[in-house]
């Protein structure tokens, strides 16, 4: 019998992805979530006898307690997400993102694994210039940025814990999200056809979603040689500004009219570029490219009525 996993906001934008995929390589997997968006995004794997689904809060201890008792690792993803959004109620953020995992850690026991997705948000506003490493310090500038440090911190302080500072994600999952800035960009272009873009030369790096559930599985089959270590999980060649994502889109949508703005500021003010050499030297590398991601996307979003997919 396959290793028992728990994915914990296994519904949402990446657990959508990655359960589809850990059940395809023969793994039982139990999801926790509570829905929040009514989304459906897990119907298709009901028929899987490996599959069960439990609805429920990731903060409500006696669920979580009953459910982690015969699981081999966990996987906890459930999150209020980004910046505007985790800011909208400042305590049901805290209680999500920090509480709930300071929870989990008390109740696992030392020999249940934990793969943990923090965000390269915690590197905050460096200089675009100079690559943040796992030993940069983290200086995180929104609340969500905020509760994810702290929340890697208390499972690194632990043991049996792996932590992935994911790149801002793009591509498709059932459970779709448009705030993200690839996705983002490429709606505007094909629905408005044109964007104002504030402080053009803020970086970040970049990775495909497929590439995420590859990663967690890459994880799960090597815990015991990564361990205990945080790792940054981006594409090497996508530390992008913001103009030079738009411009890259614009190669596909040749149509796509780019301002901008010499006057007013984005809230969201990060600006870092990423290091991913320590996870490519334990041998995992990301597969999918901007151009394939933005390629799919188009595909996509002719399939797509409206734009009730934002964590904003």
């Amino acid at each position: 019998m396959g290793m028992h996993l728990l994915v914990i906001g296994g519904a949402g934008y990446l657990g959508s992805v990655m359960v589809h995929r850990f059940l395809e390589e023969g793994y039982r997997v139990t999801v926790l979530d509570n829905l929040m968006y009514k989304q459906h995004s897990l119907l298709h794997l009901c028929l899987n006898p490996d599959f069960t689904f439990v609805k429920g809060d990731c903060r409500d201890e006696a669920l979580v307690k009953k459910l982690i008792k015969d699981v081999d690792c966990i996987i906890p993803l459930a999150a209020i997400v980004g910046a505007k959004a985790s800011e909208r109620d400042t305590l049901v953020t805290k209680s999500t993102n920090l509480d709930s995992i300071v929870m989990l850690n008390k109740l696992r026991s030392k020999n249940q694994r934990i793969v943990f997705p923090t965000t390269n948000s915690g590197y905050g506003t460096k200089s675009g210039e100079i690559f943040c490493t796992e030993e940069t310090p983290l200086e995180p500038i929104s609340l969500y940025g905020e509760t994810k440090v702290c929340a890697e911190k208390e499972l690194l302080n632990s043991q049996n814990a792996i932590t992935l500072r994911l790149a801002t994600v793009f591509g498709l999952s059932l459970r779709m999200r448009l705030d993200l800035l690839v996705n983002d960009f490429t709606y505007r272009a094909l629905t408005d056809g044109y964007i104002i873009i504030y402080e053009k030369h803020f970086k970040r790096n970049y990775i495909h979603i497929q590439d995420v559930a590859n990663c967690f599985k890459y994880c799960i089959e090597h815990f015991d040689t990564m361990k205990n270590e945080p790792y940054n999980v981006g594409l090497n060649d996508a530390n992008l500004s913001k103009e030079e994502l738009a411009l890259k889109i614009k190669e596909h949508i040749p149509g796509f009219y780019i301002h901008f703005s010499e006057i007013g500021h984005d809230p969201d003010r990060r600006n870092y570029i990423v290091s991913n050499d320590k996870i490519n030297q334990q041998g995992f590398r990301a597969r999918y490219s901007l151009d394939d991601g933005i390629c799919e996307i188009i595909k996509g979003y002719n399939m797509l009525s409206n734009s009730n997919f934002s964590n904003a």
